[in-house]
């Protein structure tokens, strides 16, 4: 049976139905302890989503919408090795990375956690050495700048969790070039010194075409600054499986970092991925990342759905995508540590649930993931918070707030808390046009004024919003914030009869671009291109030659 067909699904549409009538407004009127009914609190994060267009028949129906969908068995599946995804016959083990049980975790019949383990260890003597100056550059000075080279996961991750961790860094910088644009490699290296950079390539399989292409010109630079090919050996590192290219590309194999094929791109911050985070925050604190994360698989693992924090983001979410319509999603954090964070979500949640086919290869009759997008508040609030309380399309969103900055400087802290706690509270209340009038009867306007301003100043309210505490941005509590967004992305995955975990996606353009780049270096636009393509082909080739 077709998930629409389901009876959960068709009692949700029925539902739906009769929660439209509801404000937000009224209903925090009618029950005083709505906010607590509504809200939890898991691995040092308190979720409150009170907010939201629900009424207390809501999230049992919702639960029942994931129990046919058996998002339970779903969810063991994968901290058990399961092969969950199935396109590329694969278990989905990023759990296990971060498993501080002391307990096996298995694949395909064999135990993960000695390889875990080995590598985690590997990172650590690496870490120490450089960060305590004992492992040096080709001329002898102390590394003091790390630039990591990847793509995707193998940047969003780390660069999000540096920039977030920043109050937590010692001696080193960290550098991220993941664009195949010149310029993004150009004008890191203008500011770094050879004879000082630690450079790492971050591919599994060190074939990946904009990573190989950076790191070569890396390389190219780093040999004509010391006039030394001897030079690449200490002054680069590689996380990869595939030891015979990065020898030939001259990086000592006691500085190559495995990971494995359990472990995809998009959530592999948590393996030797996440090198650049251990240089620079040490590897005690990347350990209690790691630390928050569990806490939060322990929790997600254990609780029951209608508690379980990620599944009730996840359920909330089916709830406005499939049944109100919403295509878009906001994630504002009001932490300027975290303002690479909905950018990391992006790949996390798009790459991973951005899927027209079920299991079977059917096309789906419903919609799944939404656009994920936002930026920090304040900034947000000159930006894009106009069209979220007065355009037209319905966009819930999430607000992240850590309690207590790293920054404490007065009136700063209190503002932005201030802003953020009133901007969920306008989201939901809104202003009817008895409090507009109202308003502007105050400032003495005349009725003709009235009447021409008050539809402007009207704010239909009734928007949702959760909202997401901390007490402070730490490197636990940033793990558990990641493990709560990855975990519901499987939730929605298993609702919707998608796989989360492969992303064939990304493959035709670049095949296409490979196509293309051999026209380019032909200087030909081959006739098997669409007419726009190669008008522009020819366009690019005459101008750039000229």
């Amino acid at each position: 049976m077709s998930l629409v067909q389901s009876s959960a699904w068709k009692t949700l549409a029925a539902h739906q139905r009769e929660v439209v009538p509801h404000e937000l407004r009224t209903l925090f009127a009618a029950d005083p302890m709505r906010s607590r009914k509504f809200s939890l609190e898991a691995a040092g994060l308190f979720l409150d989503y009170s907010k939201n267009r629900i009424v207390e028949g809501t999230m049992p129906l919702l639960v029942a919408l994931a129990e046919h969908a058996r998002v339970p068995a779903k969810i063991t599946a994968m901290f058990t090795g399961e092969r969950i995804n199935h396109t590329e016959q694969r278990a989905v083990l990023h759990t296990a990375l971060r498993n501080r049980s002391g307990t096996s975790v298995r694949a395909d019949g064999r135990d993960v956690m000695p390889d875990v383990l080995r590598v985690l260890a590997h990172m650590r003597e690496f870490v120490e050495a450089v960060r305590s100056g004992t492992l040096r550059g080709h001329t002898g000075k102390a590394l003091t700048d790390v630039v990591n080279i990847g793509i995707g996961g193998s940047d969003l991750g780390p660069y999000m969790a540096t920039e977030a961790l920043e109050p937590y860094a010692g001696r080193l910088r960290a550098h991220f070039v993941s664009n195949v644009d010149a310029a993004h490699l150009g004008r890191t290296l203008k500011r770094l010194n050879a004879e000082e950079t630690l450079f790492i390539v971050a591919s599994k399989t060190f074939t990946t075409q904009e990573t190989l292409t950076n790191a070569r010109s890396a390389r190219d630079w780093l040999v004509s600054r010391l006039g030394s090919e001897q030079a690449v050996a200490s002054h680069f590192a590689a996380v990869s499986t595939n030891i015979a290219a990065t020898s030939a590309f001259g990086i000592d194999a006691k500085r190559v970092f495995e990971f494995w094929d359990w472990v995809g791109g998009r959530y592999s911050l948590w393996s030797a991925i996440g090198l650049p985070v251990a240089l620079y925050i040490g590897m005690d604190g990347f350990e209690q990342m790691l630390a928050g994360a569990y806490a939060m698989d322990q929790h997600f693992a254990a609780a029951p759905l209608a508690s379980n924090m990620p599944a009730i983001l996840a359920l909330l979410g089916v709830w406005y995508i499939d049944f109100w319509d919403a295509r878009t999603h906001a994630v504002l954090p009001y932490d300027q540590g975290l303002h690479r964070f909905t950018a990391y979500l992006q790949q996390l949640d798009m790459e991973s649930n951005g899927k027209r086919v079920d299991h079977a290869g059917r096309v789906v009759d419903y919609l799944t993931g939404p656009v994920v997008w936002g930026e920090p508040g304040t900034n947000g609030q000159h930006a894009f918070f106009q069209h979220l309380h007065q355009g037209t399309q319905f966009t819930p969103a999430d607000f992240i707030l850590p309690l207590r900055s790293h920054y404490p400087l007065e009136p700063h802290s209190s503002m932005l808390i201030a802003n953020c706690l009133a901007q969920t509270q306008a989201l939901m209340r809104g202003k009817n046009e008895a409090e507009v009038r109202a308003e502007l009867q105050s400032q003495r306007m005349n009725e003709a004024q009235i009447a021409q301003l008050l539809p402007h100043k009207v704010f239909p309210g009734n928007r949702p919003s959760n909202t997401i505490l901390m007490d402070q941005l730490t490197p636990a509590t940033l793990g558990a914030l990641v493990a709560l967004y990855e975990h519901k992305v499987l939730v929605q995955g298993a609702i919707w009869n998608i796989n989360s975990f492969d992303q064939w996606g990304v493959e035709l353009g670049k095949q296409l671009a490979n196509r293309i780049l051999d026209d380019l270096n032909a200087q030909r636009a081959d006739e098997q291109h669409d007419a726009s393509t190669r008008g522009l082909l020819e366009r690019a080739i005459a101008r750039r030659s000229s």
